[in-house]
């Protein structure tokens, strides 16, 4: 079984009071710190396209429109340990340039340090599927990498 590439590279989390998100090219991840013994019937969350809600023992935690669309059948949550509530969101748009800035739209906004990381992060990972016989897994990137990196694509191989 191969390692996914998230998996052996890391993750770029953005922090919030909550816990924290983070993206790969096809899913955005939403990992919230919950008090010990929550169950989960205490949790209510509600995943549309564009919109999350999540409220765990009757308080709010988030609400509000995604920063872009997901496709909402193939976003899961769960409850893991009952201490951490993780939301996976399947993205819409799977492309190495659609690096969300922010979980939902103005609110949780990586900073500029993380959401360069990220955006290096989604270009490697193009880089990767592109390319499967090589480990990008602890390349570094400098240069022309926002939006995804250059387009190879009208070149001859």
């Amino acid at each position: 079984m191969s390692v996914h590439f998230e998996e052996r590279s890391g993750v770029v989390p953005c922090p919030t009071s909550w816990g924290s998100w983070y993206q790969t090219m096809e899913e955005v991840f939403i990992e919230v710190n919950v008090p010990q013994g929550t169950s989960g019937k205490e949790v209510k969350c509600t995943l549309g396209s564009r919109q999350v809600e999540l409220h765990v023992k009757g308080k709010e935690i988030f609400k509000g429109r995604l920063y872009d669309s997901t496709v909402s059948d193939e976003s899961t949550w769960t409850l893991e340990d009952k201490v951490l509530i993780r939301i996976v969101l399947m993205k819409t748009n799977r492309a190495a340039g659609n690096c969300w800035p922010s979980l939902l739209e103005g609110e949780y906004c990586a900073d500029a340090w993380v959401q360069d990381q990220m955006q290096r992060k989604l270009t490697l990972e193009r880089f990767h599927r592109e390319n499967p016989g090589f480990d990008f897994s602890g390349a570094e990137i400098s240069g022309n990498f926002a939006g995804g990196g250059p387009d190879f694509s009208s070149l001859q191989k």
